[in-house]
């Protein structure tokens, strides 16, 4: 534990900015795999332990397609479309098969996914670290906020995050197919009376998620580093930040992703040996203040 160097950077407004700035990058990467998990439990029902495994394939899928053609945009989509098709592929084939199976079943299943996907890599892109480099449009001077040091990428990061979780609202609550999404998570039964086909709902839910965390593994490759099972850390602070906002809610994964991102930020300042501890506490704390999470609704009775 070192307060004094908290302190002093919570004193130090350039200390601030830059800290800042690295917890909203670390809280706009996990909101992307978060909101993709949250909407799967939301409208499936299930937890999908494979989740960051997708993380890691759309991160080696960007690396693979940024070599190819030297675009990023090009490598962010390629990643997003394959990571969703393989997502829409594993639901039709393997996942719709242990909807309605134990929760055990469906956990041995999603983590025989991460130890397949985990050797596929190895097989294909190899064992070793491997890193994409800052894209050449982006090796720009960093922003000075504040005497604080703000690189590009973050900020074009923190700015695509919340594009793309304004989108997300608006799909979800202002459009027909959030309506029917909603309809189906709610009341699967009435809304396949109703004539709609909740099965390729579900597909379609999937592959979305799947997508999420295929961009979100996309651009996290700049700055992170590649290694087969990096999708595993990601994971566990997803399930913390989907927890914290509320099963279900993707309001809620946008607000723990920001708020697991800071505390992660500056813990490693005050707290360099404890910071996974500091997550769990404050999970345990909100979920004893309120247990369905910061947005999540409360059951019913």
């Amino acid at each position: 534990m070192d307060s004094t160097a908290l302190f002093d950077c919570l004193s130090d407004l350039s200390c601030i900015v830059t800290q800042t700035s690295t917890g909203l990058i670390s809280g706009a990467l996990l909101f992307l795999v978060a909101a993709g998990l949250t909407l799967i439990f939301g409208v499936l029902r299930v937890i999908n332990f494979g989740h960051g495994s997708l993380y890691m394939l759309g991160a080696y899928i960007a690396l693979s397609a940024y070599r190819v053609s030297g675009s990023f945009t090009i490598a962010t989509l390629s990643a997003a479309l394959g990571v969703g098709l393989f997502g829409l592929a594993f639901e039709r084939l393997i996942m719709r098969r242990v909807y309605n199976a134990d929760v055990l079943m469906q956990l041995l299943v999603c983590y025989a996914l991460i130890l397949i996907l985990d050797d596929v890599v190895k097989i294909v892109w190899g064992a070793e670290f491997q890193s994409m480099g800052m894209p050449e449009y982006f090796q720009a001077p960093p922003l000075f906020i504040g005497g604080g040091i703000v690189p590009v990428f973050y900020l074009f990061l923190i700015i695509a995050a919340f594009l793309i979780a304004l989108v997300l609202w608006y799909v979800l609550t202002k459009t027909h197919m959030g309506k029917v999404v909603r309809a189906a998570a709610h009341n699967p039964t009435m809304t396949s009376v109703l004539g709609l086909n909740t099965n390729w709902i579900y597909a379609g839910v999937f592959a979305f998620g799947g997508a999420l965390a295929g961009l979100a593994g996309a651009l996290a490759a700049p700055v992170r580093s590649m290694s087969p099972g990096v999708g595993f850390s990601i994971l566990i602070e997803s399930f913390i930040v989907t927890v914290i906002g509320g099963m279900g809610s993707v309001s809620g994964a946008l607000v723990g992703a920001l708020l697991i991102g800071l505390i992660r930020s500056f813990g490693s300042i005050g707290f360099p040996l404890f910071v996974e501890g500091i997550m769990f506490i404050a999970m345990a704390l909100i979920l004893v203040l309120k247990p369905s999470g910061l947005l999540g609704k409360e059951p019913r009775p």
